[in-house]
């Protein structure tokens, strides 16, 4: 869907860079085909491709897409009126609104908003491997707007388990490490806590049965970054124990 995603885009934007790490489809000649520029970065991480992209920008006032994301015209029409009155805030947070591979998008639930929309003298991107959202100087007033960003997040359930295990590792390995008294706490009691959280907080109970998979899913992803990081945990005391009787050895 890179060319939907592009082709919105153009409509509030001058420009259109995409940070491709070594795409083998026909991505690169989709986007170019629509007048997008290119820049070829190899994987460096969530954080630092988002900064190479941000470097290569022509001007300071970016928005941020994933390529699953899609301005809807409501949002175009919204930042062009702002940025043609000069009212445009140094940082805006984008109300991002579910498209699911089934049914209509939950435009009354599951809402997230993230800064995408900013200046980039007045923030940049964090240079991490995993991090993409930058902080906001306790100065600076995020101004929100109502229209909606449309994230196609997944394409099936299959594809949300995927990402989970992968966010899991990520958040395990990369992320701010928690002490192995408190991952192996969350292990035996946190599961509950996460669906609860996912399923009433963020509103999955609204869309039955196909939501509350959703919510279980989500639960059970974020209790896998709680496992691996007691794993991890194991295998560096395993690893310590095994120098300890190398050194007894010697």
């Amino acid at each position: 869907m890179i060319g939907a995603v592009v082709a919105a885009a153009l409509k509030v934007a001058r420009e259109v860079v995409v940070v491709d790490c070594g795409s083998t489809d026909h991505t690169v000649a989709i986007v170019e085909q629509l007048g997008a520029r290119v820049v070829h970065q190899p994987w460096l991480g969530n954080g630092f491709q988002k900064r190479i992209g941000e470097e290569a920008c022509l001007y300071d006032i970016l928005l941020d897409l994933d390529a699953d994301e899609i301005v809807s015209p409501e949002l175009a029409d919204d930042i062009a009126e702002q940025f043609a009155a000069g009212t445009l805030a140094p940082v805006c947070a984008l109300k991002l609104v579910t498209v699911p591979p089934v049914g209509k998008p939950w435009l009354h639930h599951a809402i997230a908003y993230r800064n995408k929309l900013y200046d980039r003298r007045v923030v940049r991107q964090p240079a991490h491997a995993v991090w993409d959202q930058f902080e906001v100087p306790k100065t600076i007033n995020v101004r929100r707007l109502a229209a909606p960003l449309y994230h196609h997040s997944y394409r099936d359930l299959t594809q949300v388990v995927d990402k989970y295990n992968s966010y899991s590792l990520a958040r395990s390995r990369q992320g701010k490490k928690r002490s192995r008294f408190a991952a192996g706490f969350r292990v035996i009691f946190a599961l509950p806590v996460y669906f609860l959280k996912h399923y009433f907080q963020r509103g999955h109970y609204r869309t039955g049965i196909y939501g509350f998979s959703i919510a279980m899913i989500a639960a059970y992803g974020r209790w896998l970054s709680d496992a691996k990081t007691y794993e991890d945990h194991l295998a560096k005391a395993d690893r310590a124990k095994a120098e300890r009787s190398g050194h007894h050895q010697d």
